[in-house]
């Protein structure tokens, strides 16, 4: 698995000629990074006697900021995996007609596998920008540009995971299937865009900043 190899190794099999890790797997990592630089805002918090009125509260979003961080390293491999299974699928014979028919089943069921992937990464990224939302306003203001590469970082992440799942969704032939997530990826992309922002936009308000 790549969350136990060097990062160095990691990064040169995906700028490789290789079909994995991609833009899915690399979209999980940024999610990751992203949950990292919220946990370490919260971690800053906690222990404090100056927001001591907020512990409980951040000590949950601690919690949920390392849950999420680890799915997302999970799914960064298992991203890999997943695209491995389609790779091999394209790769079936197809003299014949009865292997044309088993290779496009086969490649229908590792797209939906495959799909299912950046699915999830973008739930959990979308999950993870709602929650700053709360952080923003408790975290320790000497970790507040922290929380705000958290924002970037997830909603980053959710959009590469949306790209992923939409190519796959290109190839699927189950219209009801590929209407409905479809539909759950744009609004997850929407709101997730507008939940980023206005983290930003406070993060800003709270360094006494205005960006050019």
């Amino acid at each position: 698995m790549y969350r136990a190899e060097p990062i160095e190794k990691y990064l040169a099999d995906a700028a490789a000629k290789l079909p994995a890790p991609g833009g899915g797997s690399v979209s999980a990592l940024a999610g990751a990074l992203g949950a990292s630089m919220a946990a370490m805002a919260a971690n800053f918090t906690v222990g404090r006697k100056k927001f001591r009125d907020v512990e409980p509260e951040v000590r949950e979003l601690l919690d949920q900021f390392l849950a999420g961080g680890d799915e997302l390293l999970a799914l960064m491999d298992r991203d890999v995996e997943a695209y491995s299974a389609v790779d091999a699928a394209y790769g079936m014979p197809r003299s014949t007609d009865a292997e044309k028919a088993a290779r496009t089943a086969a490649i229908q069921d590792a797209l939906r596998v495959a799909l299912a992937t950046p699915l999830a990464v973008l739930r959990q990224c979308h999950e993870l920008v709602r929650l700053l939302d709360r952080l923003v306003a408790v975290a320790n203001p000497n970790l507040i540009s922290d929380v705000g590469v958290s924002a970037i970082l997830l909603e980053a992440a959710l959009r590469g995971a949306r790209l992923n799942v939409e190519i796959n969704l290109a190839y699927l032939q189950d219209s009801a299937f590929v209407d409905t997530t479809n539909e759950e990826v744009k609004t997850a992309a929407f709101q997730a865009a507008e939940m980023a922002a206005s983290v930003l936009d406070r993060v800003y308000k709270k360094m006494g900043w205005t960006p050019a």
